[in-house]
């Protein structure tokens, strides 16, 4: 069995490959365009010196490249992670969250024209698709409508419809995922919980968009993986799973945490300019993939967060 994962030295596409290597005997191709949020040390040597691993610089539009892999590899199974992903960037620029998030998730749903042998196609998407809760809102299920607010969530959403659209039209192998904030080893610092931590620990200040009182639902990234490992591989194809850590917590409070754990003064907090089209609250309701697929996160917040410390 092989499996193409896009966006493998990004931080969660990373932690799967490591997941995927260690659980299973499978094959894996590694494709990644090597931008600025990759870091090829998210893969250990164990791993890259592997006959079972190989690695592919290249851009998920590259049709011509990625067709080439998938023939000559004789892939099952392809999971997206590459996307941009940073939310302050989206709305800087959106343009290349438009050519990544949904040119890229277009480009690799058309190989699934010449690719009859794929198996299964996993889009790992996100919970922001759905857009903003308020703190009485129950929270986010697979039938919430689509209401993304920033560009980089409305590229999401985008490419989640296409994703559909090739199942519904064509009834190609399509699975979804959407999942709620991620954690954990290899994240990117410009991301708020590495950003808080390294602030702290250099005696810098934590800038807290607003008043901080935005709440966030965050899960370890090892349990999205095993999440997005029980989808691959038991879920219904067609069908959307939201993966969430049932955590929910503000994001002063976070802050006010790591402080803590760092022994750091709250002195250490400023709060500065909120961020445009700011979602108030996100929260996942995990029925559906507990009661279908007898998956649960196992990571508490406060286990996670120590061990990042």
């Amino acid at each position: 069995m092989t499996m193409l994962i896009t966006g493998g030295l990004g931080f969660i596409g990373s932690n799967f490959i490591k997941y995927i290597f260690n659980k299973y005997n499978y094959n894996i191709i590694n494709v990644d365009s090597v931008t600025y949020a990759a870091n090829p040390n998210n893969i250990p040597s164990a791993i890259t010196n592997s006959s079972r691993y190989f690695f592919a610089e290249t851009d998920i539009n590259n049709t011509n490249n990625i067709r080439y892999l998938i023939e000559k590899h004789s892939v099952k199974y392809i999971v997206n992670f590459a996307a941009e992903s940073h939310v302050d960037n989206s709305i800087n620029n959106s343009t290349p969250f438009i050519q990544t998030n949904i040119n890229g998730t277009h480009s690799l749903l058309s190989l699934l024209h010449d690719s009859p042998n794929i198996e299964r196609y996993l889009q790992v998407s996100t919970d922001e698709v759905y857009g903003s809760l308020t703190e009485e809102d129950d929270a986010f299920t697979e039938n919430t409508p689509l209401q993304a607010n920033s560009p980089y969530s409305a590229s999401k959403a985008s490419a989640d419809l296409l994703c559909r659209s090739f199942y519904e039209t064509f009834n190609y192998p399509i699975l979804i995922t959407r999942c709620s904030n991620n954690y954990g080893p290899n994240q990117h610092a410009e991301k708020l919980i590495p950003l808080m931590i390294k602030n702290a620990k250099a005696g810098r200040k934590l800038p807290v968009y607003g008043d901080g009182r935005n709440i966030r639902d965050w899960i370890h990234v090892s349990d999205h993986c095993s999440g997005i490992d029980a989808v691959l591989h038991g879920g219904k194809i067609g069908e959307v799973y939201n993966i969430g850590g049932k955590n929910e917590v503000r994001n002063i409070d976070l802050v006010k945490t790591i402080l803590k754990l760092l022994g750091k003064d709250e002195s250490q907090i400023e709060f500065v300019k909120d961020r445009l089209g700011h979602d108030w609250r996100y929260a996942i309701d995990n029925s559906k993939i507990q009661n279908d697929l007898g998956w649960f996160p196992i990571v508490t917040f406060k286990e996670g967060l120590k061990e990042l410390l």
